[in-house]
């Protein structure tokens, strides 16, 4: 279990602490929520957290933040954006309690999902910043050593781009510059990824999208600095 996971058994814990004395606190407080599965975890927000709408905003903020540094690091993980808005915009239609408590069950299930796409990077043995590259360039059709040849490639071009934009002063605002690490990245792509599978065509196709997303990281590091 990852850190997104445990955050959302804290809030929960937190919840029946705080929620006042009685039976039903002091039930909630034997148990701890660190150490049980998805289904208990629901099981208690259902029954002994009391102000259920304050709890399931906390995990909506610790969902959200989590969300906006996965798309940051990735722009291929939109879908986990999507069935974010899908699940708020059903709860937005309805508050009454069971859909509080449906929409707790739904969060609950995204947030495994984000902690096992969190830990894919790991489980591929390469970085985050290596995970987006290699997302951009693989294919559904690749034998393994297609695959593992374009792992190495993600790992290579993320390398050499850093190292080209790295002495260019604001590199993504100017014609030649933006020209300069596109043609580079052009050149790395069609020279790395194996022919067959990828056409010519498809190594094109494929670097478009690794400059789009190299130029909106540059531009989004040049805003945050």
């Amino acid at each position: 279990m990852t850190g997104l996971l445990k955050a959302l058994h804290r809030i929960v814990n937190q919840a029946i602490e705080t929620q006042g004395t009685g039976d039903d606190q002091a039930a909630g407080l034997t148990i701890d929520l660190t150490q049980i599965d998805m289904a208990k975890l629901r099981d208690e927000f259902a029954g002994k957290v009391r102000r259920k709408a304050t709890a399931l905003q906390d995990i909506r903020e610790v969902v959200e933040q989590r969300l906006a540094q996965m798309l940051a690091c990735n722009p291929l993980r939109m879908n986990y954006e999507k069935k974010y808005q899908e699940v708020i915009a059903a709860y937005n239609q309805d508050k009454d309690r069971a859909t509080v408590e449906d929409t707790f069950a739904r969060l609950l299930d995204l947030a495994g999902q984000l902690d096992v796409e969190q830990s894919r990077a790991v489980r591929e043995g390469l970085s985050e910043e290596q995970l987006a590259l290699f997302d951009l360039l693989q294919r559904d059709d690749l034998s393994q050593a297609a695959r593992e040849r374009v792992k190495q490639a993600s790992q290579s071009l993320l390398a050499g781009v850093l190292a080209v934009v790295a002495p260019l002063d604001r590199w993504t605002e100017k014609e030649q510059t933006q020209a300069e690490v596109e043609t580079w990245i052009l050149d790395q792509v069609h020279r790395e990824l194996p022919e067959p599978p990828y056409t010519a065509q498809d190594k094109q196709l494929a670097a478009a999208r690794v400059y789009r997303h190299v130029w909106q990281q540059g531009v989004h590091e040049a805003r945050v600095s």
